[in-house]
C-alpha cells in the first residue's frame, strides 16, 4: 500500500486542525475515528475526503479490505507510522484508522411529516457526548432524526461522532433557530411535547403519543424557558424520588423516547 506519508503533509496537518469547530465549519469536513465508525460512514454512503491509517498496527481484515476498496474507488488513503498516527488522535488506544468526511447539509425545508414523522429537538445542548448518545437512541427507537435549536454545540465534534456509534451517518440533523423551528412545527401540524421538571403531568400518565410528533428538550442547565414551554401542546416530567433534581439529558431522552415507542 505504498510508503509512509510525511508528517508535514497538508492533509495530516488538517486532521489536527479539524479538532477545532471553526475549521470544521470553514471546510465542511469532520473526523471519524476507529474501525467501526469509519465502516459505518462508508456503509451509509458518506462522502470521504480521505483516509489515514497505520499499516503496522492495523490487524483488522475488515479495515484492510475497507481501505483497499476506498483506494480502488479513488479515495486518497494515507499510510503513516504508528507514532505519527498517535499524534493525530485524542484517544489513548487508537484503532489505527480514521477518515476525513464531508458534512451532510440538511435543510429544515426538506423535512416534513412524510420523511420525518417523529423526532427530537434540543434547545442549545452544550455537551457533544449528549448529542451523540441521543442520536444513538433516536436510531434505536426508529425515530426520524434530530433538530438542534439556537446555540448548540457542534454535532460533528469528535466526541459527538464517537458517542453516536454511527447513527450520525444515517439520521438527518438540522441546525436552526427556535423561531424557525416553531414556524416549521406549526406549518406541518406536528404535535409538540415538551419535557420539564415543573410539568404537572408524569410521563407515565400519557396513554398515547399522536404523530407527527416532536419531543422537545431544554438545555442541560436551564431546561425550557417559560416562552418555550408555552409553545408546546403539553409538558411531561420525569419523577425524581431522590435528592437530585434532574437527570442527564441523554438519559432523560432515552427514557422518554422508549416511552413514546411503547405508547404510539
Amino acid at each position: 500500500m505504498g510508503g509512509y506519508t510525511s508528517r508535514n503533509n497538508p492533509k495530516l496537518k488538517l486532521i489536527r486542525r479539524l479538532r477545532q469547530r471553526k475549521v470544521r465549519q470553514e471546510t465542511g469536513l469532520f473526523l471519524v475515528e476507529g474501525i467501526r465508525h469509519v465502516g459505518e460512514a462508508v456503509a451509509a454512503g458518506a462522502e470521504l475526503a480521505y483516509l489515514c491509517y497505520a499499516p503496522e498496527q492495523l490487524d483488522s481484515a475488515f479495515a484492510r479490505d475497507l481501505i483497499a476498496k476506498q483506494q480502488a474507488a479513488g479515495v486518497p488513503c494515507l499510510a503513516v507510522d504508528g507514532e505519527t498516527f498517535a499524534s493525530l488522535t485524542e484517544k489513548d488506544n487508537p484503532q489505527s484508522i480514521l477518515a476525513v468526511v464531508k458534512q451532510k447539509s440538511v435543510l429544515l425545508q426538506d423535512l416534513n411529516t412524510g420523511n420525518f414523522p417523529w423526532g427530537v429537538a434540543l434547545v442549545a445542548p452544550q455537551d457533544p457526548g449528549n448529542i451523540g448518545a441521543i442520536l444513538r437512541t433516536i436510531d434505536a427507537v426508529g425515530a426520524s432524526g434530530l433538530l438542534l435549536l439556537d446555540n448548540s454545540v457542534d454535532p460533528y465534534h469528535p466526541s459527538a461522532v464517537r458517542a453516536s456509534m454511527g447513527a450520525l451517518f444515517w439520521l438527518p440533523i438540522a441546525q436552526i433557530s427556535f423561531d424557525e423551528f416553531i414556524t416549521w412545527v406549526k406549518g406541518h401540524h406536528y404535535h409538540l411535547v415538551g419535557t420539564s421538571a415543573h410539568a404537572s403531568l408524569d410521563y407515565r400518565q400519557v396513554a398515547r403519543y399522536e404523530k407527527p410528533l416532536i419531543i422537545l428538550f431544554g438545555s442541560e442547565r436551564e431546561g425550557l424557558s417559560v416562552e418555550q414551554s408555552a409553545q408546546c401542546d403539553y409538558l411531561i416530567r420525569l419523577p425524581m424520588a431522590g435528592r437530585v433534581t434532574s437527570l442527564n439529558l441523554a438519559v432523560a431522552a432515552g427514557i422518554v423516547l422508549y416511552h413514546v415507542l411503547d405508547r404510539s
